[in-house]
């Protein structure tokens, strides 16, 4: 299961990178195009900082911090062997859309955004949306769906 889980987290980062490339070619002209009056745009922006545009111009601190969390999230699936299909889902939305972002950090020197909804002011991308829900599912897994461990007994155990 991991290496699918792998494929898929690889699969959304291509994904990912072709709708920037179509982003940049043909929004990026314009600037923004609107899909539906007062509540859906698409507004091309070359994000240099994280979500709302804190820590703006860090891009090494991003691409270290980012690929330090997918090698931890890699070694706690291959090492670890409590996982069900939603946590694998939620690695590799996790993997893929931080795969995605990374490369336009590494390669652009930003990341580029285009999603805009009127109710949410910053604008956003694929890869985010596969990182955001896929921290959501982790959370549903958490909350829902975990194994209750009794107090004192270790909450991961290795694979022997």
């Amino acid at each position: 299961m991991p290496i699918l889980m792998i494929g898929l987290a690889v699969v959304l980062a291509v994904v990912d990178q072709i709708l920037k490339y179509v982003v940049v070619q043909n929004l990026k002209p314009v600037g923004t195009h609107v899909l539906i009056e007062g509540l859906l745009d698409f507004t091309y922006v070359e994000n240099r900082g994280a979500a709302f545009g804190i820590l703006s111009n860090q891009r090494w601190f991003f691409i270290i911090m980012t690929g330090i969390l997918m090698v931890v999230i890699l070694i706690l699936l291959f090492r670890y062997h409590h996982h069900t299909t939603l946590t694998y889902l939620a690695s590799a939305l996790i993997l893929g859309g931080g795969l995605g972002n990374m490369v336009d950090r590494v390669w652009l020197g930003y990341v580029v955004d285009y999603i805009h909804v009127s109710f949410f002011p910053p604008v956003f991308n694929f890869a985010d949306c596969a990182v955001v829900i896929g921290t959501a599912l982790f959370v549903i897994h958490v909350l829902f769906f975990a194994e209750k461990k009794p107090a004192g007994e270790p909450v991961l155990r290795r694979k022997r």
